[in-house]
């Protein structure tokens, strides 16, 4: 059984909002209170959000041939050690003014993969940070009608350096079990894949 929120936005009380930092994406500094679980509000607290707009993500898959086109590409965020810091990831995009989820997963998915989608089918709506930024992404499964494998792609006034790549459905799952994909929407797509991935290709084939 579904546990809902306890509280919602009106528990929420903002005593100041203020821009403190405004470049590509800005931040926000903000006090406020909140009700707590044992009653009364919060003591005023201040913390600073990161706000970079929400996004979208899709996960292309081929229903014929049982695989994803995900993309690879360097992350200067994930630069840890002897880790990698180039990602194998599913293809996503900031949402724009006036932009529809819709346009965005299709405008990126020729941008970043020379990749046309047919159908779209929803997966699932995420706050990757919460405690620290305001993004939300919401996440797609399209269905593959053709795309660029092996090919680069990407903007170049974005300094965006891509290859595409083609993965079986069942080495990517077996990549999610061996805990090799660090990406966390691409991680929920794949868990998504992982439970509805038979039936939707029942469907689409």
């Amino acid at each position: 059984m579904s546990q809902e929120p306890t509280f919602g936005s009106q528990d929420v009380r903002v005593l100041e909002s203020q821009i403190v930092w405004s470049g590509h994406y800005a931040m926000r500094k903000l006090t406020l209170q909140h009700k707590r679980f044992a009653g009364g509000w919060s003591d005023p607290v201040t913390r600073e959000v990161f706000e970079r707009g929400d996004a979208v993500g899709v996960l292309p898959y081929d229903p014929v041939t049982d695989s994803l086109v995900l993309i690879e590409q360097f992350r200067p965020g994930a630069m840890r050690g002897d880790d990698s810091p180039w990602m194998l990831e599913l293809i996503a995009g900031v949402v724009e003014p006036s932009e529809s989820d819709e346009d965005v997963v299709h405008r990126e998915a020729m941008e970043e993969a020379a990749c046309e989608l047919s159908d779209l089918v929803p997966i699932a709506t995420v706050f990757p940070s919460a405690g620290a930024c305001s993004e939300q992404v919401r996440l797609f499964c399209g269905r593959v009608s053709k795309a660029s494998i092996g090919g680069f792609h990407g903007l170049e006034e974005e300094g965006e350096d891509i290859l595409v790549h083609s993965v079986a459905r069942s080495d990517a799952l077996q990549m999610l079990a061996q805990d090799r994909i660090p990406n966390g929407h691409t991680l929920i797509a794949l868990q998504w894949l992982h439970i509805h991935g038979e039936k939707l290709r029942e469907r689409w084939c």
